[in-house]
């Protein structure tokens, strides 16, 4: 990254590993947010973000290491991570409906039909 300049490329690899622990940090804080909810929507994001955090430290780390399969790795778990966060999001939309169905149908019970 510095082109030869020592003091540059120090720089550069201080201000990396500053990056990645501030990232870790963060991704930790969503790992306890997902953990604690409360509520289910809540727990989604929390994922999302997490991968998202994943995905910049992978960027990061493909930067600083200048591998460029790093990043195809990224895309993959960019792709993989979206995919994640719609398939629960639709298993929570299908809980949420079964349940409000189920609230309505005991609600008819309970008024005996009428």
């Amino acid at each position: 990254m510095g082109k030869g300049i020592p003091a540059l490329e120090q720089a550069y690899e201080v201000m990396f590993i500053a990056a990645l622990v501030i990232l870790a940090v963060f991704l930790m804080l969503s790992l306890v947010r997902a953990i604690i909810g409360p509520r289910v929507a809540d727990r989604i994001v929390a994922i999302n973000m997490m991968g998202t955090l994943t995905l910049a430290i992978i960027a990061i780390l493909a930067v600083m290491k200048q591998e460029g399969y790093l990043v195809d790795i990224c895309l993959i778990y960019a792709m993989t991570s979206f995919l994640a966060v719609i398939v629960l999001c639709k298993v929570y939309m299908g809980v949420y409906r079964q349940r409000k169905e189920g609230k309505e149908m005991e609600e008819e019970s309970e008024d005996g039909g009428y």
